[in-house]
Parts: C-alpha cells; structure tokens; sequence
C-alpha cells in the first residue's frame, strides 16, 4: 500500500511544473509515511546529507526535504514543522494534499500534538541544481518567464531572450 501511494505522489509531483520548476529534480528518495498522536513530536535537527535508496546501490545527496500533509489542520493541535531561516522561525502546518519544499540543511522540528493526529509523507531529494541560492534564482527566472508567456506572444523576444539566459544558466550550473 505504501508503495503505491509514494507512486501516486511521485506521479502527481511529476505532473507538478511549480514543483520540478522549485526543485528541479534529479533523484526522489521514496516517500515515507508517519503519523504522530497526542504526544508525538520530533525534535530539532538538520536532514542527513546523504540517503541511501532502500534495496538499491543509490544514494543521493538530500538537497531539499518534503513533507506533505494527509491530516487536514483542524483535524489536529500542534504538530507544526517549524524550519528555521534567516527570517526566523516559520511555522508550516498546510491543508491536506499541500507540500512544503525547503532546503534540507535547514534546522527543522515537529512541535507536539495536543489533539489528534497528524499524518504525512516525508522524502528527500537530489536536485540537479546543489546550491539553493542558484536554484531559488532559477525559480525566479522561470516563474517570471512563465508570467510573461501568459501575458505577451510566446515568440517575443523579450521572453525568448529571458528563457536563453534561464536554460544558459542551467546548463552552467546543473549537475546531471
């Protein structure tokens, strides 16, 4: 069952241009599962660096750790993903069949539930891009370019002049 629904998730996520335009992909650990009751929580921690994919000779360097929440917020209190930044403490607590993306370098912990449970999906990944400053500058590029297409012709030169300079730099700095 489980590897079936980390199927189905990989699918959809595949299926997902905002995900593969943030994470530009290159290798998926395989999505894991937990649920955490009244008392759960998982302290404060970084991510391993490495990953070993079970059952295979793959391992792949954990550039950004995801976690997608199955448990609707107002089915549980507490149970917030907290990840540290340079802007501080972000509480992260999303609707059902919402992902959050963020650098697996980053501290990060489950604060405990207080009432009912809390259920996801967890992974990692592996992207083509290993600094986060050039893939969040990437990101940038590309949602701009995609904003742009929508609102002018395609073929103009502006938009085709941005997307030289996005996939230039791609190619300069992707690790495939």
């Amino acid at each position: 069952m489980a590897l079936a629904v980390g199927e189905m998730i990989l699918g959809g996520l595949a299926r997902s241009p905002l995900f593969i335009s943030a994470a530009l992909p290159q290798r998926i650990f395989p999505p894991l599962f937990n649920r955490y009751g009244v008392g759960a929580a998982f302290g404060v921690h970084v991510d391993n660096a490495i990953r070993a994919i079970p059952g295979t000779p793959i391992r792949l360097r954990t550039d950004l750790s995801c976690t997608l929440f199955f448990s609707e917020p107002e089915e549980y209190d507490g149970g917030e993903l907290i990840i540290e930044d340079v802007y501080g403490p972000q509480r992260v607590k999303l609707p059902a069949g919402h992902l959050i993306l963020y650098p697996s370098t980053s501290l990060h912990r489950v604060t405990p539930i207080t009432r009912g449970a809390r259920v996801a999906s967890f992974f990692w990944l592996q992207s083509m891009i290993r600094a986060d400053d050039q893939r969040t500058l990437l990101f940038d590029l590309d949602q701009t370019v995609q904003r742009l297409a929508l609102e002018k012709d395609v073929n103009d030169p502006s938009i085709v002049s941005l997307s030289g300079i996005y996939h230039n730099l791609l190619r300069q700095w992707a690790e495939v």
